[in-house]
């Protein structure tokens, strides 16, 4: 694939509008702004949302609820079949081998999931893990570490 292979064509491309050319283009004089006003000067217009003095929509409505957004921690989750198969063979799944295999991203905190099934005893750590994946690893015989989750930066 080369550039000129690229779409859309340059046929294709809608051509800007060259205003202030003469009368006959339909754009000249005025250069399509209308006579005077706000509109018409160089750097005018309104803000978004103004709404010419009357109290605009945005704060018309009331305010609502409660954001808890700079407290919220989101966990990369990996389900159980995933994590077992990424490290076959293995009785020790740290956090650092969880990482260093790409399954979650780096620093994230970690969640384990149910789907799959144990069948070695393995012992795994992680930030968090659901009820139901921490009862299978128990009942093969494994082990669950849970570590504390780091506040969202």
């Amino acid at each position: 694939m080369q550039l000129h292979n690229l779409f859309p064509f340059p046929e294709e491309r809608k051509t800007r509008r060259r205003v202030g050319r003469g009368a006959g283009s339909g754009l000249g004089c005025t250069s399509g702004k209308g006579h005077k006003g706000q509109n018409a000067r160089a750097g005018g217009g309104v803000r978004p949302g103004f709404e010419g003095g009357q109290m605009p929509l945005q704060r018309r409505l009331p305010k609502h609820g409660f954001k808890n957004f700079l407290f919220k921690v989101t966990y990369d989750v990996i389900n159980l079949d995933r994590l077992l198969e990424a490290f076959e063979g293995k009785s020790d799944i740290t956090l650092d081998d969880i990482y260093a295999r790409g399954l979650a991203r780096m620093g994230a905190p970690v969640k384990v999931l149910s789907r799959g099934s144990v069948n070695a005893a393995v012992k795994v750590e992680a930030h968090k893990f659901s009820q139901a994946a921490a009862e299978k690893i128990r009942q093969a015989g494994g082990e669950v570490k849970e570590l504390e989750a780091a506040p969202a930066e």
